[in-house]
Protein backbone atom coordinates (compact mmCIF):
# COMPACT_ATOMS: atom_id res chain seq x y z
CA UNK A 1 0.00 0.00 0.00
CA UNK A 2 1.21 3.71 -0.79
CA UNK A 3 0.02 6.36 1.81
CA UNK A 4 0.81 9.28 -0.34
CA UNK A 5 -1.32 12.37 -1.45
CA UNK A 6 -1.58 12.98 -4.60
CA UNK A 7 0.44 15.61 -6.59
CA UNK A 8 -0.67 19.06 -5.74
CA UNK A 9 -1.11 19.89 -10.05
CA UNK A 10 -2.95 16.61 -9.90
CA UNK A 11 -6.70 17.01 -12.04
CA UNK A 12 -9.01 16.58 -8.91
CA UNK A 13 -12.95 16.91 -8.65
CA UNK A 14 -13.39 19.57 -5.43
CA UNK A 15 -14.87 18.10 -2.80
CA UNK A 16 -17.44 20.00 -0.52
CA UNK A 17 -17.56 18.72 2.94
CA UNK A 18 -21.21 19.81 3.86
CA UNK A 19 -23.13 19.44 7.35
CA UNK A 20 -26.20 17.99 7.75
CA UNK A 21 -27.98 21.26 8.93
CA UNK A 22 -25.84 22.97 6.34
CA UNK A 23 -27.12 21.64 3.45
CA UNK A 24 -30.21 23.35 2.70
CA UNK A 25 -27.75 26.71 2.49
CA UNK A 26 -25.79 25.13 0.73
CA UNK A 27 -28.35 23.80 -1.80
CA UNK A 28 -29.50 27.21 -2.04
CA UNK A 29 -26.54 28.66 -3.91
CA UNK A 30 -26.26 25.59 -6.56
CA UNK A 31 -27.87 25.35 -9.92
CA UNK A 32 -31.59 23.75 -9.98
CA UNK A 33 -29.73 20.78 -11.57
CA UNK A 34 -27.37 19.69 -8.78
CA UNK A 35 -30.31 21.01 -6.17
CA UNK A 36 -32.39 18.67 -8.10
CA UNK A 37 -29.44 15.97 -8.09
CA UNK A 38 -28.89 16.06 -4.57
CA UNK A 39 -32.53 16.08 -3.32
CA UNK A 40 -33.37 13.36 -5.55
CA UNK A 41 -30.24 10.78 -4.34
CA UNK A 42 -31.85 11.74 -1.01
CA UNK A 43 -28.48 12.81 0.15
CA UNK A 44 -28.77 14.59 3.45
CA UNK A 45 -25.42 15.31 4.85
CA UNK A 46 -24.77 12.72 7.56
CA UNK A 47 -21.44 11.42 8.34
CA UNK A 48 -20.32 8.99 5.65
CA UNK A 49 -22.70 9.59 2.88
CA UNK A 50 -20.49 10.82 -0.58
CA UNK A 51 -22.14 11.87 -3.67
CA UNK A 52 -20.95 12.56 -6.84
CA UNK A 53 -22.12 15.54 -9.14
CA UNK A 54 -22.57 15.09 -12.95
CA UNK A 55 -22.00 17.96 -15.19
CA UNK A 56 -23.73 18.93 -18.19
CA UNK A 57 -22.13 15.81 -20.35
CA UNK A 58 -22.79 13.27 -17.73
CA UNK A 59 -19.28 12.80 -16.09
CA UNK A 60 -18.53 13.98 -12.10
CA UNK A 61 -17.46 17.76 -11.93
CA UNK A 62 -17.61 17.48 -8.41
CA UNK A 63 -18.43 15.50 -5.11
CA UNK A 64 -20.06 15.86 -1.58
CA UNK A 65 -19.30 14.22 1.84
CA UNK A 66 -21.66 14.32 4.46
CA UNK A 67 -19.75 16.17 7.62
CA UNK A 68 -22.78 15.35 9.92
CA UNK A 69 -23.27 17.64 12.84
CA UNK A 70 -20.52 18.80 15.73
CA UNK A 71 -22.37 16.95 17.76
CA UNK A 72 -21.98 13.59 15.99
CA UNK A 73 -18.56 14.53 15.20
CA UNK A 74 -17.80 14.29 18.58
CA UNK A 75 -18.99 10.86 19.01
CA UNK A 76 -16.16 9.60 16.03
CA UNK A 77 -12.75 10.70 14.77
CA UNK A 78 -11.67 10.29 11.18
CA UNK A 79 -15.50 11.40 9.91
CA UNK A 80 -14.41 12.33 6.39
CA UNK A 81 -12.92 8.71 6.06
CA UNK A 82 -16.34 7.44 6.64
CA UNK A 83 -17.16 8.78 2.72
CA UNK A 84 -14.02 7.75 1.06
CA UNK A 85 -14.74 4.44 0.23
CA UNK A 86 -17.94 5.70 -1.57
CA UNK A 87 -16.15 7.98 -3.78
CA UNK A 88 -14.75 5.32 -6.35
CA UNK A 89 -11.06 5.52 -7.44
CA UNK A 90 -10.99 9.36 -8.25
CA UNK A 91 -8.78 12.33 -7.37
CA UNK A 92 -10.12 15.10 -4.98
CA UNK A 93 -9.57 18.00 -3.64
CA UNK A 94 -11.39 20.04 -0.40
CA UNK A 95 -13.12 22.52 -2.24
CA UNK A 96 -14.92 23.62 0.93
CA UNK A 97 -16.36 22.56 4.48
CA UNK A 98 -13.65 21.96 6.57
CA UNK A 99 -13.55 23.35 9.71
CA UNK A 100 -9.98 24.94 11.04
CA UNK A 101 -7.78 22.56 13.00
CA UNK A 102 -9.17 19.95 11.46
CA UNK A 103 -7.12 19.21 8.28
CA UNK A 104 -4.51 17.10 9.58
CA UNK A 105 -6.50 14.72 11.31
CA UNK A 106 -9.35 14.68 7.95
CA UNK A 107 -6.00 13.96 5.75
CA UNK A 108 -4.35 11.35 8.18
CA UNK A 109 -8.15 9.45 8.24
CA UNK A 110 -8.26 9.76 4.88
CA UNK A 111 -5.02 7.89 4.34
CA UNK A 112 -5.70 5.59 6.70
CA UNK A 113 -9.30 4.89 5.34
CA UNK A 114 -6.87 2.89 2.01
CA UNK A 115 -5.74 -0.01 4.57
CA UNK A 116 -6.31 -3.16 3.47
CA UNK A 117 -4.63 -6.60 5.56
CA UNK A 118 -3.80 -8.81 2.54
CA UNK A 119 -1.26 -10.94 3.14
CA UNK A 120 -3.87 -13.86 3.21
CA UNK A 121 -6.71 -12.88 0.84
CA UNK A 122 -8.11 -10.09 -1.07
CA UNK A 123 -6.67 -7.03 -2.99
CA UNK A 124 -5.91 -3.47 -2.12
CA UNK A 125 -8.35 -2.31 -4.60
CA UNK A 126 -8.79 1.18 -5.93
CA UNK A 127 -9.43 4.19 -3.39
CA UNK A 128 -9.91 7.68 -3.59
CA UNK A 129 -6.65 9.69 -3.72
CA UNK A 130 -6.73 13.29 -1.76
CA UNK A 131 -4.64 16.09 -2.68
CA UNK A 132 -3.06 17.37 0.60
CA UNK A 133 -5.18 20.27 2.46
CA UNK A 134 -3.61 23.38 1.91
CA UNK A 135 -1.34 24.35 5.75
CA UNK A 136 -0.83 20.55 6.79
CA UNK A 137 2.65 18.81 6.98
CA UNK A 138 2.16 16.39 4.13
CA UNK A 139 5.02 14.80 4.57
CA UNK A 140 4.50 14.35 8.28
CA UNK A 141 0.96 12.79 7.91
CA UNK A 142 2.47 10.36 5.07
CA UNK A 143 4.79 9.27 7.84
CA UNK A 144 2.19 8.89 10.16
CA UNK A 145 0.06 6.78 7.86
CA UNK A 146 3.12 4.81 6.81
CA UNK A 147 4.10 3.71 10.78
CA UNK A 148 0.33 3.05 11.64
CA UNK A 149 -0.23 0.79 8.58
CA UNK A 150 3.29 -0.93 10.05
CA UNK A 151 1.42 -1.40 13.40
CA UNK A 152 -1.51 -2.82 11.81
CA UNK A 153 -0.12 -5.55 9.71
CA UNK A 154 2.08 -6.92 12.60
CA UNK A 155 -0.70 -7.11 14.98
CA UNK A 156 -3.04 -8.31 12.77
CA UNK A 157 -0.30 -11.20 11.34
CA UNK A 158 -1.51 -14.77 13.11
CA UNK A 159 1.23 -16.25 15.52
CA UNK A 160 1.64 -19.06 12.96
CA UNK A 161 3.92 -16.04 11.00
CA UNK A 162 4.71 -13.59 13.94
CA UNK A 163 6.36 -15.26 16.45
CA UNK A 164 9.58 -13.94 18.18
CA UNK A 165 11.73 -15.02 15.14
CA UNK A 166 9.10 -12.80 13.10
CA UNK A 167 9.37 -10.28 15.07
CA UNK A 168 12.55 -9.77 15.37
CA UNK A 169 13.13 -10.06 11.75
CA UNK A 170 10.51 -7.26 11.43
CA UNK A 171 12.72 -4.83 13.71
CA UNK A 172 15.33 -5.38 11.92
CA UNK A 173 14.03 -4.74 8.40
CA UNK A 174 13.19 -1.38 9.85
CA UNK A 175 16.97 -1.00 11.51
CA UNK A 176 18.37 -2.01 7.66
CA UNK A 177 15.61 0.98 6.32
CA UNK A 178 16.77 3.64 8.79
CA UNK A 179 20.74 2.57 9.12
CA UNK A 180 20.29 1.76 13.10
CA UNK A 181 21.71 -0.85 15.19
CA UNK A 182 20.30 -3.90 16.57
CA UNK A 183 21.35 -6.30 18.77
CA UNK A 184 19.76 -9.65 20.10
CA UNK A 185 20.03 -11.86 22.98
CA UNK A 186 17.97 -14.91 22.38
CA UNK A 187 17.28 -18.43 23.80
CA UNK A 188 19.44 -19.74 27.23
CA UNK A 189 21.34 -16.89 26.80
CA UNK A 190 18.95 -14.56 27.99
CA UNK A 191 19.27 -17.01 31.70
CA UNK A 192 21.60 -15.06 33.08
CA UNK A 193 21.06 -11.32 32.28
CA UNK A 194 16.97 -11.56 31.66
CA UNK A 195 15.75 -14.79 33.78
CA UNK A 196 12.63 -13.50 33.69
CA UNK A 197 12.24 -13.14 29.90
CA UNK A 198 13.98 -16.99 29.87
CA UNK A 199 11.49 -18.01 32.27
CA UNK A 200 7.92 -17.08 30.32
CA UNK A 201 9.61 -17.91 26.74
CA UNK A 202 11.26 -21.04 27.66
CA UNK A 203 8.01 -23.45 27.34
CA UNK A 204 7.91 -22.84 23.70
CA UNK A 205 9.92 -24.43 20.53
CA UNK A 206 10.25 -21.11 19.58
CA UNK A 207 13.01 -19.17 21.24
CA UNK A 208 12.14 -15.97 23.85
CA UNK A 209 14.46 -12.81 22.87
CA UNK A 210 15.35 -9.62 23.46
CA UNK A 211 15.11 -7.02 20.84
CA UNK A 212 17.42 -4.10 21.59
CA UNK A 213 17.73 -1.19 18.09
CA UNK A 214 19.80 2.13 18.62
CA UNK A 215 19.34 5.18 16.16
CA UNK A 216 20.67 8.28 16.82
CA UNK A 217 23.59 9.95 17.73
CA UNK A 218 22.58 13.25 19.60
CA UNK A 219 19.98 14.95 21.47
CA UNK A 220 17.75 13.97 24.38
CA UNK A 221 17.56 10.16 25.03
CA UNK A 222 14.57 8.45 24.74
CA UNK A 223 13.77 4.88 25.40
CA UNK A 224 10.84 2.41 24.56
CA UNK A 225 9.85 -0.72 25.46
CA UNK A 226 7.19 -3.00 24.27
CA UNK A 227 5.74 -6.26 25.21
CA UNK A 228 6.10 -8.70 22.69
CA UNK A 229 4.05 -12.00 23.78
CA UNK A 230 3.60 -13.10 19.92
CA UNK A 231 0.80 -15.43 21.59
CA UNK A 232 -0.10 -16.07 25.24
CA UNK A 233 -1.74 -19.27 26.07
CA UNK A 234 -2.21 -18.51 29.61
CA UNK A 235 0.95 -20.95 30.41
CA UNK A 236 0.30 -23.48 32.69
CA UNK A 237 -2.57 -21.16 33.79
CA UNK A 238 -4.44 -21.96 31.02
CA UNK A 239 -6.99 -19.64 29.35
CA UNK A 240 -10.11 -21.02 28.27
CA UNK A 241 -10.43 -20.61 24.40
CA UNK A 242 -12.60 -17.35 24.34
CA UNK A 243 -10.13 -15.64 26.40
CA UNK A 244 -7.22 -16.93 23.77
CA UNK A 245 -8.85 -16.32 20.38
CA UNK A 246 -7.35 -12.22 20.18
CA UNK A 247 -4.07 -13.63 21.88
CA UNK A 248 -1.53 -13.14 18.43
CA UNK A 249 -2.22 -9.07 19.35
CA UNK A 250 -0.37 -9.56 22.92
CA UNK A 251 2.87 -7.95 20.78
CA UNK A 252 0.80 -5.21 19.91
CA UNK A 253 2.43 -3.13 22.68
CA UNK A 254 6.00 -3.92 20.34
CA UNK A 255 3.98 -3.60 17.25
CA UNK A 256 2.98 0.23 18.62
CA UNK A 257 6.48 0.59 19.46
CA UNK A 258 7.62 -0.21 16.41
CA UNK A 259 5.52 2.20 14.45
CA UNK A 260 6.35 4.99 16.56
CA UNK A 261 9.96 4.03 15.82
CA UNK A 262 9.20 3.89 12.47
CA UNK A 263 7.78 7.78 12.43
CA UNK A 264 10.46 9.13 14.82
CA UNK A 265 13.12 8.05 12.67
CA UNK A 266 11.47 9.23 9.30
CA UNK A 267 10.92 12.39 10.83
CA UNK A 268 14.49 12.76 11.45
CA UNK A 269 13.84 14.02 14.65
CA UNK A 270 17.25 14.70 16.80
CA UNK A 271 17.27 12.45 19.78
CA UNK A 272 18.99 9.27 20.73
CA UNK A 273 16.54 6.15 20.50
CA UNK A 274 16.17 3.21 21.88
CA UNK A 275 13.75 0.81 21.02
CA UNK A 276 13.76 -2.71 23.76
CA UNK A 277 11.51 -5.51 22.80
CA UNK A 278 11.06 -8.75 24.73
CA UNK A 279 9.68 -11.40 22.55
CA UNK A 280 8.39 -14.67 23.80
CA UNK A 281 5.78 -16.95 23.17
CA UNK A 282 3.86 -17.92 26.37
CA UNK A 283 3.22 -21.42 26.00
CA UNK A 284 2.59 -25.15 27.63
CA UNK A 285 4.84 -27.56 28.56
CA UNK A 286 7.03 -29.71 30.53
CA UNK A 287 9.35 -26.59 31.41
CA UNK A 288 7.17 -24.23 31.48
CA UNK A 289 7.51 -21.87 34.72
CA UNK A 290 4.79 -22.30 37.21
CA UNK A 291 2.25 -21.13 39.88
CA UNK A 292 3.84 -20.38 43.36
CA UNK A 293 7.68 -20.23 41.69
CA UNK A 294 9.58 -17.37 42.78
CA UNK A 295 11.72 -15.78 39.97
CA UNK A 296 14.70 -13.44 40.45
CA UNK A 297 14.51 -10.46 38.18
CA UNK A 298 17.13 -8.84 36.57
CA UNK A 299 17.12 -5.75 38.83
CA UNK A 300 17.47 -8.28 41.63
CA UNK A 301 13.94 -8.06 43.03
CA UNK A 302 12.25 -11.46 43.39
CA UNK A 303 8.60 -11.98 42.17
CA UNK A 304 6.20 -14.75 43.54
CA UNK A 305 4.19 -16.10 40.61
CA UNK A 306 0.69 -16.42 41.49
CA UNK A 307 -0.60 -16.83 38.11
CA UNK A 308 1.33 -17.63 34.88
CA UNK A 309 -1.49 -16.03 32.49
CA UNK A 310 0.26 -12.56 34.35
CA UNK A 311 3.72 -13.03 32.21
CA UNK A 312 3.78 -9.47 30.07
CA UNK A 313 4.61 -7.79 32.92
CA UNK A 314 7.41 -10.18 33.79
CA UNK A 315 9.40 -9.54 30.65
CA UNK A 316 8.86 -6.05 30.91
CA UNK A 317 10.11 -5.67 34.14
CA UNK A 318 13.72 -7.12 32.75
CA UNK A 319 13.63 -5.19 29.47
CA UNK A 320 12.50 -2.11 31.84
CA UNK A 321 15.45 -2.98 34.43
CA UNK A 322 17.61 -2.48 31.53
CA UNK A 323 16.47 0.30 30.06
CA UNK A 324 16.78 2.14 33.64
CA UNK A 325 20.62 0.69 33.42
CA UNK A 326 21.21 4.13 31.05
CA UNK A 327 18.81 7.01 32.87
CA UNK A 328 17.43 7.88 29.52
CA UNK A 329 15.25 11.33 29.27
CA UNK A 330 12.40 9.74 29.08
CA UNK A 331 11.15 5.26 29.41
CA UNK A 332 8.00 4.68 27.54
CA UNK A 333 6.47 1.42 27.97
CA UNK A 334 3.58 0.22 25.79
CA UNK A 335 1.57 -3.22 26.53
CA UNK A 336 -1.78 -4.89 26.10
CA UNK A 337 -1.00 -6.37 29.53
CA UNK A 338 -4.49 -6.05 31.56
CA UNK A 339 -8.14 -6.78 30.72
CA UNK A 340 -9.01 -4.50 33.65
CA UNK A 341 -7.83 -1.79 31.83
CA UNK A 342 -10.25 -2.63 28.95
CA UNK A 343 -13.16 -2.37 31.74
CA UNK A 344 -12.15 0.60 32.85
CA UNK A 345 -12.01 2.78 29.62
CA UNK A 346 -13.26 0.36 26.43
CA UNK A 347 -11.57 -0.16 23.76
CA UNK A 348 -11.19 3.65 22.40
CA UNK A 349 -8.98 4.92 24.94
CA UNK A 350 -5.87 4.50 25.34
CA UNK A 351 -5.09 4.65 29.91
CA UNK A 352 -1.27 5.61 30.42
CA UNK A 353 0.66 5.98 33.51
CA UNK A 354 3.04 8.58 34.88
CA UNK A 355 4.19 11.07 38.06
CA UNK A 356 5.09 13.70 36.08
CA UNK A 357 2.51 16.04 35.67
CA UNK A 358 4.11 18.35 32.39
CA UNK A 359 4.51 14.93 30.92
CA UNK A 360 0.82 14.08 31.32
CA UNK A 361 -0.59 17.20 30.46
CA UNK A 362 1.87 17.02 27.23
CA UNK A 363 0.65 13.69 26.65
CA UNK A 364 -3.19 14.55 26.69
CA UNK A 365 -3.04 17.59 24.68
CA UNK A 366 -1.03 16.17 22.26
CA UNK A 367 -3.61 12.98 22.23
CA UNK A 368 -6.79 15.51 21.29
CA UNK A 369 -4.75 17.29 18.89
CA UNK A 370 -3.75 14.01 17.24
CA UNK A 371 -6.88 12.01 17.52
CA UNK A 372 -5.48 9.88 19.04
CA UNK A 373 -7.33 9.64 22.54
CA UNK A 374 -6.08 9.05 26.26
CA UNK A 375 -6.60 8.73 29.69
CA UNK A 376 -4.74 8.88 32.56
CA UNK A 377 -4.72 6.42 35.29
CA UNK A 378 -3.05 6.75 38.48
CA UNK A 379 0.00 5.08 40.26
CA UNK A 380 -2.21 4.90 43.45
CA UNK A 381 0.50 4.29 46.02
CA UNK A 382 -1.97 2.90 49.02
CA UNK A 383 -2.13 0.20 46.24
CA UNK A 384 1.46 -0.81 46.46
CA UNK A 385 1.11 -3.36 49.32
CA UNK A 386 -1.66 -5.50 46.84
CA UNK A 387 2.19 -6.45 44.83
CA UNK A 388 3.80 -7.03 48.11
CA UNK A 389 3.28 -11.39 48.95
CA UNK A 390 5.43 -11.25 51.90
CA UNK A 391 7.10 -14.12 50.45
CA UNK A 392 9.12 -12.46 47.54
CA UNK A 393 9.26 -8.93 46.94
CA UNK A 394 6.72 -8.44 44.42
CA UNK A 395 3.34 -10.51 43.32
CA UNK A 396 2.46 -10.70 39.72
CA UNK A 397 -1.07 -11.33 40.12
CA UNK A 398 -2.59 -9.99 43.21
CA UNK A 399 -5.71 -11.60 44.68
CA UNK A 400 -8.81 -10.03 44.27
CA UNK A 401 -8.77 -8.75 40.75
CA UNK A 402 -9.71 -5.17 42.04
CA UNK A 403 -7.64 -2.31 40.15
CA UNK A 404 -5.46 -4.92 37.99
CA UNK A 405 -4.59 -2.54 35.34
CA UNK A 406 -3.37 0.29 38.60
CA UNK A 407 -1.42 -2.87 40.58
CA UNK A 408 -0.01 -4.06 37.09
CA UNK A 409 1.43 -0.29 36.43
CA UNK A 410 2.69 -0.06 39.78
CA UNK A 411 4.29 -3.50 39.36
CA UNK A 412 6.39 -2.29 36.18
CA UNK A 413 7.45 0.88 38.47
CA UNK A 414 9.27 -0.95 40.57
CA UNK A 415 11.85 -1.64 37.81
CA UNK A 416 12.15 2.06 36.77
CA UNK A 417 14.08 3.71 39.77
CA UNK A 418 16.99 5.64 38.31
CA UNK A 419 15.45 7.39 35.39
CA UNK A 420 12.99 10.58 36.52
CA UNK A 421 10.50 10.32 33.81
CA UNK A 422 8.51 7.47 32.77
CA UNK A 423 5.01 6.72 31.21
CA UNK A 424 3.44 3.32 31.33
CA UNK A 425 0.81 2.66 28.68
CA UNK A 426 -2.06 -0.28 28.73
CA UNK A 427 -3.31 -0.46 25.50
CA UNK A 428 -5.95 -2.24 23.76
CA UNK A 429 -4.17 -2.76 20.49
CA UNK A 430 -7.32 -3.63 18.22
CA UNK A 431 -10.45 -2.36 16.66
CA UNK A 432 -13.19 -4.43 17.59
CA UNK A 433 -15.92 -3.33 15.03
CA UNK A 434 -15.23 -1.16 11.81
CA UNK A 435 -15.03 2.64 12.19
CA UNK A 436 -13.88 5.53 9.97
CA UNK A 437 -10.04 4.84 9.14
CA UNK A 438 -10.12 2.19 11.32
CA UNK A 439 -10.92 -1.17 10.11
CA UNK A 440 -11.68 -4.21 12.48
CA UNK A 441 -7.89 -5.61 13.47
CA UNK A 442 -4.67 -4.21 14.47
CA UNK A 443 -4.79 -0.44 15.79
CA UNK A 444 -1.57 1.61 16.86
CA UNK A 445 -2.80 3.52 20.11
CA UNK A 446 -0.75 6.39 21.55
CA UNK A 447 2.03 6.56 18.73
CA UNK A 448 0.67 9.87 17.90
CA UNK A 449 0.40 11.31 20.89
CA UNK A 450 3.60 10.18 22.27
CA UNK A 451 5.42 11.51 19.03
CA UNK A 452 3.11 15.12 19.92
CA UNK A 453 4.42 15.24 22.83
CA UNK A 454 7.97 14.59 22.20
CA UNK A 455 8.55 18.46 21.55
CA UNK A 456 8.07 19.64 24.95
CA UNK A 457 9.23 16.44 27.17
CA UNK A 458 12.39 16.44 25.72
CA UNK A 459 12.95 20.04 24.40
CA UNK A 460 13.19 19.31 21.22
Amino acid sequence: MSFRFAAPDAQALPLHLVETDALEGWLAGQPDSVRGWVETSGFAGAIGEALLLPGEAGQPVAALAGYGSAAARRRTRFALAAAVAKLGGGTFRIASGLPAGKAEEEALGWLLAGYRFTRYAGSEGKTARLVAPDGIDAEKVEILAAAEALTRDLVNTPASDMGPQELEDAARALAKEFSAGIEVVSGAALEEGFPMIHAVGRASPRAPRLIDLRWGSAGPSLTLVGKGVCFDTGGLNLKPGSSMGLMKKDMGGAANVLGLARAIMALGLKLRLRVLIPAVENSVSGNAFRPQDILTSRKGLTVEINNTDAEGRLVLADALALADEETPDLIVSMATLTGAARVAVGPDLAPFYTDDEPLAAALSAAGTAAADPLWRMPFWEPYEARIEPGIADLDNAPAGGMAGSITAALFLRRFVTETPRYAHFDIYAWQPSPAPARPKGGLGQGPRAILGALPQALGL
